[in-house]
């Protein structure tokens, strides 16, 4: 994040599936994705299994992140909990608990980005009573006042009204440019009288708008426009949750107690932060050294890639192994023949003395 542009706080939530599970402390009924994928109708494969959606023993899971209108994102704060047993806690009393956290440590100084999962008048009225800055995707079927007063959905409010300005604006799922336009109207929330603003980014043929209700003043198009950005960098997120899920293994851990489990998910997410600092400009010397060294590769799709966290964890990973965390650091000698960097021993042996820590816990555990 650049000194002085607006930090951008990412909020999201997802589960952690363990369908295998029904002893383990603390499980609730979480709803699958991984089921969701699977229904999916596909190409030449017919009958796919249909019904309602498909609910399996897991945790809740809330992730916060902190990023730019550019650069890596940094993990800010990460949550879960289950609605069952005696550990159980409500989805709105753990979302109200990190909100509080969340304005008291930077008040009016980020905009916090939600998905339509947060939209509605109970977690709007939070963010207008902690006065926060925010944007949220509103659902089009939503009400909200227009101008006159009229109690009309969202999609309605804007129908029939020319786009402010068009533009080209890149897509980071697809990896592609398509044209978008922007307009915004002035509105209110039936249940509040504070002036909102809703934003409407119309992406083109094939593509559903983007319904963004905010508390920003909108003046100009380029207001308008910071507004659709903001809420695009939410793919950082979406990013976040893959890789904590398949690389990180954040499904896997078979832990019987609750406690047991939480203390080992949030080493996980502190090994997860840790590699998530080396995608900062300051550490562009150190990872290239790493990943040079320990995990090289001569592709053009692994050499051009902006945040190479898969061979980060590979490199740091052969590098450990190579080289155990209790070894004394400044002996070490790099696979290749360029020197290292002289400052790198001390983050790399907290990083190695962590995931030494989580092994030790998951094997005792196991043991047990």
């Amino acid at each position: 994040m650049q000194a002085g542009e607006d930090g951008l706080i990412l909020w999201d939530e997802s589960v952690i599936e363990k369908s295998e599970s029904i002893a383990l402390e603390g499980l609730c009924a979480v709803r699958s994705s991984k089921a969701s994928r699977l229904k999916r109708l596909k190409p030449g494969y017919y009958n796919p299994p249909g019904g309602r959606p498909i609910f399996v023993p897991g945790m809740h899971w809330l992730a916060v992140l902190l990023v730019g209108r550019q650069g890596s994102p940094l993990l800010a704060a990460m949550r879960w909990w289950t609605t069952r047993g005696p550990f159980a806690r409500t989805r709105r009393e753990e979302e109200e608990h990190l909100l509080r956290k969340c304005a008291v440590a930077w008040g009016r100084h980020v905009l916090h980005t939600f998905d339509r999962g947060f939209a509605g008048s109970p977690w709007l009225g939070l963010c207008l009573a902690h006065l926060l800055r925010f944007v949220m995707r509103w659902p089009k079927n939503y009400m909200l006042r227009d101008g006159s007063g009229n109690k009309r959905k969202a999609w309605q409010i804007t129908r029939g009204k020319r786009s402010w300005a068009q533009r080209q604006v890149w897509d980071a799922r697809r990896h592609q440019w398509y044209q978008a336009g922007v307009l915004a109207v002035a509105v209110r929330h039936p249940d509040y009288e504070y002036p909102l603003w809703l934003v409407v980014s119309r992406p083109g043929k094939g593509r559903l708008p983007w319904y963004l209700l905010t508390a920003e003043p909108i003046e100009t198009e380029e207001d308008a426009w910071r507004v659709v950005f903001a809420y695009a960098r939410r793919w950082q997120i979406e990013m976040t949750w893959r890789y904590c899920k398949s690389e990180l293994a954040f499904e896997s851990p078979r832990l019987r107690r609750w406690d047991d489990r939480l203390k080992l998910l949030l080493m996980a997410s502190l090994a997860s932060a840790f590699l998530l600092t080396f995608l900062t400009e300051e550490q562009a010397g150190r990872r290239a050294w790493l990943l040079r060294s320990w995990c090289h590769r001569t592709g053009k799709r692994y050499r051009e890639v902006t945040a190479p966290l898969y061979r980060l964890r590979w490199a740091l990973s052969r590098l450990w192994q190579a080289y155990p965390p209790f070894a004394s650091p400044p002996s070490l000698a790099p696979a290749s023949t360029d020197p290292p960097p002289t400052n790198w021993p001390e983050k790399l042996c907290l990083f190695l003395l962590l995931l030494n820590l989580v092994l030790l816990v998951v094997f005792l555990n196991f043991r047990s």
